[in-house]
């Protein structure tokens, strides 16, 4: 595992999202490269696991890809791949990336289960020293709780700045209503000028897409695993 990078802007803010909890890391990432027309810098070379690519509109997407909006000096780090097993070793890059570019900070982005919140909207938490994320009125402090994956794994770590904003999701389906909630979130902290009206709208069609790009990498890496031979899969 080792990162590719062919650009590298100076003293950036990282956003990390990866698979986890309603696939909400993985949506909002995916929003964010599509509203602010980021760029792809990079990726992270992965070996350890099932060499599956999934194609959109005749084009290989990265299962890691990294990509950064000049605009707002931001890097997005945007997975379409499970990192089941892999978490301190994808923390070590973010961390290192982070060094790497002299980022101003990470930001963390986890869905965090509430099985009993129904139709109600989701609330939105966040852990870290920062005033201005602190300061804004519709996210509270975490104080109680349980965080898996790379964020989890980069809470653990102390050679990185780092601030994580969550919001509630009742399911392990990709949940567009919680990536929408860490949008508006990010959107008052970093001021991205991001549109909410249509932003649900928007959310429910990543939501789709995702569901069906994750169900068919899960399918071909299953089907992989049992037949050596090269295989090809259509949807």
């Amino acid at each position: 595992m080792f990162l590719d990078l062919h650009f590298k802007p100076k003293s950036p803010i990282i956003i990390e999202g990866f698979p986890g909890y309603g696939l909400v890391g993985t949506i909002v990432t995916e929003f964010l490269i599509k509203h602010l027309g980021a760029k792809k810098i990079g990726r992270i070379q992965i070996e350890e696991v099932t060499p599956v690519v999934a194609i959109h509109d005749n084009t290989a997407i990265d299962p890691l890809g990294i990509f950064y909006d000049k605009k707002n000096n931001l890097v997005i780090m945007h997975a379409l791949t499970t990192v089941q097993g892999l978490e301190w070793k994808l923390a070590d890059q973010v961390v290192q990336l982070a060094k790497t570019l002299k980022a101003k900070e990470v930001i963390g982005i986890e869905g965090v289960g509430n099985p009993a919140l129904g139709d109600d909207a989701p609330r939105a938490f966040y852990i870290g020293k920062s005033k201005k994320l602190s300061a804004i009125k519709e996210v509270s402090k975490l104080d109680e709780g349980i965080i898996m994956g790379v964020t989890g794994a980069l809470l653990l770590r102390e050679d990185v700045i780092l601030n994580c904003i969550f919001a509630e999701t009742h399911s392990q389906l990709p949940d567009s209503r919680a990536a929408a909630r860490i949008v508006e979130i990010l959107d008052k902290y970093l001021r991205l000028n991001v549109d909410p009206k249509p932003l649900m709208k928007q959310a429910e069609l990543f939501e789709n897409k995702l569901r069906d790009v994750v169900s068919k990498s899960k399918e071909a890496a299953q089907a992989q695993s049992n037949k050596p031979a090269t295989q090809a899969y259509f949807g």
